[in-house]
């Protein structure tokens, strides 16, 4: 059969690597240890695979996925042979941990080393004018992959403030502590605003991740 379809670049990638990009918004891994994948996010896979539904791992964990919006669903993917993951035709890309950690919006979250550790976290510094106030936190040494909405944009935070709306960030060094800023002035808000009223304001030794899309803020319905 002769296609466009079976040009070099849509077939599959070679690559040593565990964690590899088959395109740009498709990931693949090489299975051996396990990793952890937000439910729904595998598209195929080679070899012997199973899927397990990954437990909180403690009721402490449990009982914040259940009054705030960061609701993780997690699987467990083991076994022997390759999976691949996609969510939505996002943009994918890779972090390496290595000691450290980054905080992110589950619904950015595609997999990562199951090594890693992960928890849902009040968001540091950021009051709950913000609405998303809650966000995944993934730490240790490993890899973690993270799509976006559109091509992401990566903004230094050690040389100046860098403001962003919460609705459209991604992901940040754990280590930077976001501040509320309300841009909204009195006379603005008689006029009925401009719908960009309050951001984070990220300052320090770290990084922030940007979407060129706003999610929805989800309501927890407190």
């Amino acid at each position: 059969m002769k296609s466009d379809l079976f040009d070099q670049s849509n077939l599959r990638v070679n690559s040593q690597e565990r964690f590899a990009l088959q395109n740009d918004h498709m990931l693949r891994v090489g299975l051996g240890p396990d990793v952890l994948a937000t439910k729904g996010a595998m598209v195929a896979y080679t070899g012997q695979v199973q899927f397990h539904h990954e437990k909180s791992g403690s009721m402490a964990k449990l009982a914040k996925k259940i009054v705030t919006s960061e609701d993780v669903s997690l699987m467990r993917v083991s076994g022997q042979g390759e999976v691949y993951f996609a969510s939505d035709a996002g943009y994918v890309f890779l972090l390496e941990l290595e000691n450290e950690g980054i905080s992110t919006n589950f619904r950015n979250l595609l997999a990562f080393d199951a090594s890693l550790t992960w928890d849902i976290n009040r968001t540091k510094g950021a009051g709950i004018m913000t609405g998303g106030f809650f966000n995944t936190t993934v730490g240790g040494t490993g890899t973690v992959a993270v799509s976006s909405v559109g091509k992401p944009v990566v903004l230094d935070c050690s040389q100046q403030p860098v403001y962003v709306d919460p609705n459209s960030t991604v992901c940040w060094s754990a280590s930077l502590s976001p501040g509320v800023h309300n841009s909204m002035n009195m006379s603005s808000m008689l006029r009925g605003g401009s719908g960009e009223a309050i951001q984070y304001v990220f300052h320090g030794a770290g990084f922030v991740v940007v979407q060129a899309y706003e999610w929805t803020p989800v309501s927890t319905g407190r």
